[in-house]
Parts: C-alpha cells; structure tokens; sequence
C-alpha cells in the first residue's frame, strides 16, 4: 500500500499554542485528527459527517 502524506492544519484561533488539535482531509478514509502536541500518537479516523457534527456542537456549547 503507498502512503500518501497529509496536510496538517491547525485552527488559527490556537496561535501559536500547542494544546490543540489538528486535522487532515484524506479522501481516501476521510477526517484525520491528532493531537498537536503528539504528533506520531495515534490518528482517530473520522466520517466527514461526524467531524461536521462535532464542529457545529463545539460551536454551540463553545
């Protein structure tokens, strides 16, 4: 299997903080995030509608 390399983003509301997280958009298997500080700790592989959900309740109760 070939390894395509992620791009990797960060909110810009983090600064330059690193206690966040960042996430990548892999078509292939779709939402990657990661913890910033941790960054070869383990990737949690989301569907983009549960990474879409996630986003609109971290709006509402943020």
């Amino acid at each position: 299997m070939t390894m395509h390399p992620l791009t990797w983003h960060k909110s810009t509301y983090s600064g330059n903080r690193d206690d966040c997280i960042e996430v990548a958009d892999d078509t292939r298997t779709g939402i990657r995030v990661r913890d910033s500080k941790l960054t070869d700790s383990p990737i949690l592989t989301v569907s983009p509608a549960a990474f879409t959900d996630f986003v609109g309740m971290a709006r509402t109760d943020g």
